[in-house]
């Protein structure tokens, strides 16, 4: 992991997509390398449960009950991330995606290869919101949403804590 980059992305409420005000999306750049096989494992290991592989919907979408971690395993894609008025990033095989509950995200373009292995803190079972309908609601569950105990490929020490802590975020247990 020594060409690994971080980026962060802040992303504000629109329309259709609440996202998260308090917690940016954190994206692991390079972060596998040769051990891309290990993605699950590891996310396992990290208690990121829930595990599922395929791709990423073609559609905006959010989950208000819990974050989601998306590693890249073959190919490349495109996607948005923050709904319509969101940025536009580039993923491939070995980078992660550690997006906060109420984030939009949506699959632009792809290989033909592209696969990632998604999960959820502690196993959680994400509900899927394609438009933000009740907005009140909505806001309440993502901010309820606490910080997981371990990043989701770092573990206690993680990066995700520098990004999320520091924004007042409060651990599970």
């Amino acid at each position: 992991m020594k060409d690994l980059k971080i980026v962060t992305i802040s992303c504000k409420q629109n329309k259709l997509i609440p996202n998260n005000q308090k917690f940016p999306v954190v994206i692991y750049k390079n972060c596998f390398g040769s051990k891309i096989a290990e993605i699950e494992t590891i996310f396992n290991h990290h208690n990121w449960l829930n595990n599922w592989t395929n791709g990423v919907f073609p559609y905006h979408h959010y989950h208000s009950n819990t974050h989601e971690v998306l590693g890249v395993i073959a190919g490349e894609a495109e996607l948005k991330i923050g709904g319509e008025t969101g940025e536009d990033f580039h993923l491939a095989k070995g980078d992660v995606v550690i997006l906060p509950a109420g984030t939009g995200h949506k699959r632009l373009s792809s290989s033909s290869d592209f696969k990632v292995v998604g999960a959820y803190p502690e196993g959680m079972s994400p509900n899927l919101r394609t438009e933000h309908r009740n907005k009140e609601k909505d806001r309440e569950e993502i901010e309820g949403v606490l910080i997981p105990n371990q990043d989701p490929v770092f573990g206690h020490e993680g990066p995700l804590f520098d990004y999320w802590l520091n924004k007042g975020g409060k651990c599970k247990g």
